[in-house]
């Protein structure tokens, strides 16, 4: 659920703003219609402009002593699209990313002129299975901070290929998947991220905020009331083995959306955009571009 720094393509320049009081990293580039990506996707600048920030708190983004939630990040969002410059632009968000787009989507609808949810949190109830109860297992006090700090020392000593099979048990993804998907410049990212406390305090504080008794019984992130309130175009992109969310929550939401498409990709877990990166771009451009 939880995303790290991207790569920069050649013509995706990678640089830092002010936005407010804090000090974000964004890749941006390219021409033409602009596209923002929220959390852990890598933007394509083909015939668009996009913009693709590190959320609060994740990536190289400063990380503040904050109360971090789904309304904290969709605030930023707001503030980031407002001070680029930009009227509205297409939203595109997975995971966290995508129910954090959902959010600008509905309380900003014209900061959004299309919509673009990849295996997105807020559609329906989590399937927890045994390897994702260490979601959980992190919202426990002192707990949780350890298991960042085992995390963090695990990145260094276990091998490449042990990570990516870990990572492979969570997301669903094949061995052959995490290994395309987590390079050595990936896993090199990733272990700067957790190398600061400051992701750690950040991280917690995320996934405290969304696995509580009273956010899960009150169903405060499930979305799925308001998804007739959509009036732009949506398309829903899942990874088919997705062990979290699984595909009945988007073909319940493509049902609820009149102007919506959905494509499901075969093979696919939970980040379909990194384990089969050409379906997913061309599913993706095709719907921009329409």
């Amino acid at each position: 659920m939880i995303g790290t720094a991207r790569r920069t393509r050649s013509t995706i320049q990678s640089d830092f703003i002010e936005v407010g009081s804090l000090r974000v990293h964004h890749m941006h580039g390219g021409r033409g219609s602009p596209v923002v990506f929220i959390h852990n996707l890598e933007p394509t600048g083909a015939r668009h402009r996009v913009f693709a920030p590190d959320l609060p708190g994740y990536g190289r983004t400063e990380k503040p002593r904050a109360r971090y939630s789904i309304p904290y990040f969709a605030r930023f969002v707001e503030r980031y699209i407002e001070d680029r410059g930009l009227r509205s632009a297409a939203i595109v968000g997975a995971s966290l990313g995508g129910r954090v787009a959902l959010e600008v989507a509905l309380e900003r609808p014209h900061l959004a002129r299309q919509l673009v949810l990849v295996n997105t949190l807020g559609l329906g109830r989590p399937q927890v299975r045994a390897a994702q109860m260490a979601y959980g297992l992190v919202t426990i006090p002192r707990v949780g901070e350890a298991v960042m700090r085992f995390t963090r020392g695990a990145l260094h000593w276990a091998s490449p290929s042990m990570i990516r099979r870990v990572a492979a048990r969570y997301g669903g993804g094949t061995r052959a998947d995490m290994e395309r998907a987590m390079d050595d410049a990936y896993l090199n990212d990733l272990r700067e991220l957790y190398a600061t406390d400051g992701f750690h305090n950040a991280y917690l504080a995320t996934v405290r905020s969304l696995v509580n008794p009273r956010a899960l019984l009150g169903g405060h992130h499930d979305m799925t009331s308001r998804l007739k309130e959509i009036k732009i175009p949506l398309q829903l992109i899942w990874g088919a083995d997705d062990p979290l969310f699984p595909v009945a929550h988007a073909t319940r939401a493509h049902a609820m959306v009149e102007h919506s498409r959905l494509a499901v990709i075969e093979g696919a877990g939970h980040s379909p955009q990194a384990e089969r990166p050409e379906e997913f771009n061309r599913v993706l451009l095709n719907f921009l571009h329409s």
